[in-house]
């Protein structure tokens, strides 16, 4: 068992083996809603808990964190830390509109009707926030990071924009959570 817990993919990979083994044994008709429920949850906790990371951790410690360690952070944590996060909001963004499909509310929610407009609300806020991952944060954190090439002038207004849209979607995460949780219940 200890082979199993000290590398993180064979952690992962007896994770989902017994994920599968308890989806075999208990399952019944609605299989691949289900399966969709599931990854839309695991990676929207992925998303969600990589965002309040940046917002709760990361950013306030910065100012607090020595020079000489700073670098630490800026080269390895945080471009792998954003490497999950972005495709963590694209893995939930898939699997809620495959959630929604396969439950058979997927334009009604989209067009926010009645029926469906409070799990609509919060997939629009969803979609904002990914959004806002993808063409807003992840290029001006390039910047910021040194990812790519940019005048020194540019690295701070990109890492100000970054995290004003990271607060953005800290905010809609409230009441997006709200929406998806209020409304399967």
């Amino acid at each position: 068992m200890g082979k199993i817990l000290e590398n993180l993919k064979f952690t992962v990979a007896a994770g989902v083996v017994l994920t599968v083994l308890v989806a075999y044994l208990l399952m019944e008709q609605d299989t691949m809603g289900a399966y969709a429920r599931y990854l839309h949850a695991m990676s929207g906790v992925m998303w969600i808990g990589l965002l309040w990371y940046f917002n709760f951790v990361q950013i306030p410690t910065m100012p607090s964190i020595p020079d000489d360690l700073k670098p630490a952070i800026g080269k390895h944590i945080a471009p792998a830390a954003l490497f999950w996060f972005r495709w963590a909001a694209m893995a939930t963004l898939i699997t809620g509109i495959w959630t929604a499909h396969t439950q058979g509310y997927l334009m009604d929610a989209l067009m926010l009707d009645e029926s469906a407009r409070l799990i609509g609300l919060g997939m629009w806020m969803a979609i904002i926030m990914w959004f806002n991952v993808w063409f807003v944060i992840w290029p001006n954190q390039k910047v910021a990071l040194g990812i790519v090439e940019a005048e020194a002038e540019a690295k701070p207004k990109a890492a100000r924009m970054a995290m004003l849209f990271s607060r953005t979607n800290t905010l809609l995460s409230i009441p997006m959570l709200y929406c998806m949780i209020s409304a399967s219940h």
